[in-house]
């Protein structure tokens, strides 16, 4: 089965790091670009950040750019989310996605893109 399972997620401090992962099973992820996604009670679900398939092209909300980096490891089958300077409003479920026919990463098509597949979060808690 084409599955996506995120890790990672925790409570931590404001100011605080987290790494998320987003590993898939069922296919190899060398040919989808990647979407991170995040969604907080009362609030719409937002895209985050997302990576290319073959050119690494990257692309960050602004509420996270500066903060947040995503890499790739597809010998891994593994896309990640590094967290830094988090803040209480950064708290939210993540969720990793992607579309069958989504090559490139773009703000635009990280907000547009059909997603075929999601994982099922992980949460991510920022309090002091």
């Amino acid at each position: 089965q084409v599955q996506l399972v995120e890790s990672g997620g925790g409570s931590v401090q404001p100011g605080g790091s987290l790494k998320l992962s987003c590993v898939a099973s069922g296919f190899k992820l060398d040919y989808f670009a990647i979407g991170w996604f995040r969604q907080a009670p009362g609030k719409e679900r937002e895209g985050v950040s997302c990576i290319s398939s073959s050119t690494r092209t990257t692309y960050f909300a602004d509420s996270v750019k500066g903060r947040f980096n995503i890499s790739r490891d597809n010998a891994k089958n593994t896309v990640y989310l590094q967290m830094n300077s988090l803040k209480p409003e950064d708290t939210a479920v993540y969720y990793c996605a992607t579309g069958e026919l989504w090559r490139v990463c773009s703000g635009s098509g990280l907000e547009h893109y059909y997603m075929d597949y999601w994982g099922k979060g992980t949460l991510v808690t920022v309090s002091s």
